[in-house]
C-alpha cells in the first residue's frame, strides 16, 4: 500500500508493506525537504559514506523499494522504517531537523521516566487518548481490553506458546472471530 505523506507541503513517499508490519519512507524526500538540496540523491549519497566511516548501522537497514517517480515510472528508492528515518534526521545538520531532534529528546527522556516508574507509562497513555478525543468510556475499555490481552498471553505462555508467530497465529484467529477480518486486513482498511 504506497502513500504519500505531507510534511511542509512537500511529498514524503512511503510505503506500508503487509508482510512486515512496517511503515517505509522515502530517504531522498526527507532529505530533501530538511536540507532543501537541489540534489539530494547526492546530499544522501555522500551521507551515507559519512555514516559508514563512523561506524553506523543505517547502511545496513536501508530497503529498496520502488515508488513512482516524476516521470510516471517506478525506481528503485532507498527507504527506512520509521526508527531509522528518525536517526537519520539526528544525522543531519538543518535548522529543519532541530524540532524533530528536540521532539526526539523529549520523548527518550520520557521513555526513560516510564521505565524507571512504569506507572508514568500508563498515566501518559491516558492523557494522550484524552488529548486524541476519546472519552473516559472509550479509554476505561481500551485499558481494560490491554489488561484482557495480557492475562490471555500469560496463558499462553504458561501453555507452551514461545514464538512471536505462534502468538500472532492465535491472535489472528480471535481477531477474525470478532471482526471477520484477519489483523491485515483490518489494518489494511484503516
Amino acid at each position: 500500500m504506497d502513500s504519500i505523506k505531507l510534511f511542509e507541503s512537500k511529498k514524503v513517499r512511503s510505503q506500508w508493506v503487509i508482510e512486515t508490519e512496517i511503515w517505509y519512507f522515502s530517504v531522498v524526500d526527507v532529505i530533501e525537504i530538511l536540507t532543501n538540496s537541489s540534489i539530494p540523491k547526492r546530499y544522501w549519497s555522500d551521507l551515507k559514506k559519512k555514516l559508514t566511516k563512523e561506524g553506523s548501522q543505517l547502511y545496513e537497514k536501508i530497503v529498496q523499494l520502488k515508488f513512482e517517480s516524476n516521470d510516471g515510472k517506478k525506481y528503485a528508492t532507498d527507504c527506512l522504517e520509521t526508527k531509522e528515518i528518525l536517526r537519520l534526521v539526528q544525522s543531519i545538520p538543518s535548522p529543519k531537523a532541530e524540532p524533530f531532534k528536540q521532539w526526539l529528546a523529549k520523548v527518550g527522556y520520557e521513555r526513560m521516566q516510564e521505565i524507571a516508574d512504569p506507572s508514568q507509562g500508563i498515566d501518559r497513555a491516558r492523557e494522550n487518548w484524552q488529548k486524541l478525543g476519546r472519552s473516559e468510556k472509550w479509554i476505561q475499555q481500551r485499558m481494560t481490553g490491554q489488561e484482557t490481552r495480557n492475562k490471555l498471553t500469560d496463558y499462553w505462555k504458561d501453555s507452551g506458546v514461545s514464538k512471536g508467530d505462534e502468538f500472532a497465529f492465535l491472535t489472528n484467529i480471535i481477531h477474525q472471530e470478532w471482526t471477520g477480518l484477519t489483523v491485515n486486513k483490518h489494518k489494511a482498511m484503516h
